[in-house]
């Protein structure tokens, strides 16, 4: 027999082909590492999989039991993972039920471990819509004694907990604490504060009246040294005067014109606050279409805190700072030049997300001023070969807004 037959159909003695075996041998090894994954990964390691309400609740019985909670925290959590998952995936609780569990899970408070006390704040979070109110409100003297705490933890979630249970009239009772929180010298509980009063704002027309009333300590907490406070405290401060035009305009001018914003968060907003200024006050005719240096006074200020903040160290900064220049309506071409001549560094950048948009930004220029882009060309025809295609497709129709006939030709041979 051939060599060919050898491997295929058996020696000649009828014994099994090396093809068999080695067939045998690869499907011995793949039940083997299937058995091995279901081991780690299988059922029983998840406690989610083949869950049945009824032994759920069975087991939150264990939160009326204060030996097995302060005994066996982690048990607890695990539970309350369960009714969660239950909630979410549409099994939901009756009210009798629900009544039971949340009476339950107000239990927990009494225990100290950290990470059931979080799992306590994330269950209240999940349920406050669904439960009865009267239910809710009974946690919200224990809440309220989690936020006069030393523990910043505790005072942070309890903040963000409470503000998906009050209303405007229970608000008014918190108002005092709140208000503290925010100027806190703890970041994470001064920006718990924050975004919890964004969230109230949201809330209702009736809240929204009292967080304005907070406005010189959202004020102050742009001052802070931390940079995700002061990123929400300008969210927070626009909020408040977003329908007050003059209100916005000072507040632009104000930190533009100071330089007391550190956080790169908060300097995007900054330069998006100021773009959407300088487009009403032309589309509103308050300053002509045309060179900066025949605009209003307020759009030259603008400008000229969108063109300094192109020399900002942080790259999130001068992207936003350039895009908005980009994006100026009836902007003359020396106007644009900075704007342009940064873009052209960001062509080179190693990161894929930060070359994309840029030329995202470049694409919508070329539409208007073609030849102010073809100088970079270089870079375009560079990002041509690029190994994303998003990239490389959005470069090649680029160079065909910017390039001349004969560029053109032989960019079509090629691609």
């Amino acid at each position: 027999m051939s060599q060919q037959g050898d491997f295929y159909g058996g020696d000649e003695n009828g014994g099994p082909n090396l093809a068999s075996v080695v067939m045998k041998e690869l499907a011995n090894v793949a039940e083997k590492f299937k058995e091995d994954d279901d081991e780690e990964y299988g059922p029983s390691s998840s406690p989610f999989v083949h869950l049945e309400k009824a032994a759920v609740l069975q087991d939150a019985r264990i939160f009326h039991d204060s030996i097995a909670v302060r005994e066996n925290p982690r048990n607890c959590c695990t539970v309350i993972g369960q009714l969660l998952h239950l909630q979410n995936t549409g099994q939901h609780l009756v009210e009798a039920e629900a009544t039971e569990v949340f009476f339950g899970v107000t239990k927990l408070f009494m225990s100290d471990d950290a990470s059931l006390r979080r799992m306590v704040y994330l269950f209240i979070k999940e349920v406050a819509d669904t439960c009865n109110p009267d239910d809710i409100i009974i946690v919200t003297s224990s809440l309220t004694k989690d936020m006069t705490c030393d523990v910043d933890l505790y005072r942070a979630n309890a903040l963000r907990v409470l503000v998906r249970i009050v209303d405007s009239a229970m608000l008014g009772a918190i108002e005092r604490y709140v208000k503290q929180a925010v100027v806190d010298s703890s970041a994470q509980v001064s920006s718990a504060a924050l975004i919890s009063s964004i969230q109230l704002f949201h809330k209702s027309p009736e809240n929204a009246a009292i967080v304005k009333r907070w406005i010189s300590e959202v004020q102050e907490a742009t001052s802070s040294p931390s940079h995700m406070v002061q990123f929400h405290a300008m969210q927070l401060l626009y909020l408040i005067k977003a329908h007050d035009r003059l209100g916005v305009s000072k507040l632009v001018q104000q930190f533009s014109s100071r330089r007391s914003l550190t956080s790169p968060l908060a300097l995007v907003l900054l330069a998006r606050y100021t773009s959407k200024l300088i487009h009403d006050e032309i589309h509103e005719g308050r300053s002509p279409l045309g060179s900066i240096s025949t605009a209003s006074a307020f759009v030259q200020s603008g400008y000229a805190f969108l063109e300094s903040s192109l020399r900002h160290k942080s790259e999130m900064v001068v992207y936003e700072a350039a895009r908005a220049i980009c994006l100026l309506p009836g902007i003359e071409p020396q106007d644009l030049n900075p704007a342009i001549s940064t873009l052209q560094l960001f062509l080179s950048s190693p990161k894929p997300t930060v070359r994309f948009a840029t030329l995202k930004v470049l694409a919508n220029v070329s539409i208007t001023y073609p030849r102010l882009v073809a100088k970079c060309n270089d870079e375009l025809e560079a990002l041509m070969t690029d190994a994303n295609r998003s990239l490389a497709t959005l470069a090649i129709t680029t160079l065909l807004k910017t390039g001349s006939e004969a560029s053109i030709d032989r960019l079509l041979k090629q691609i």
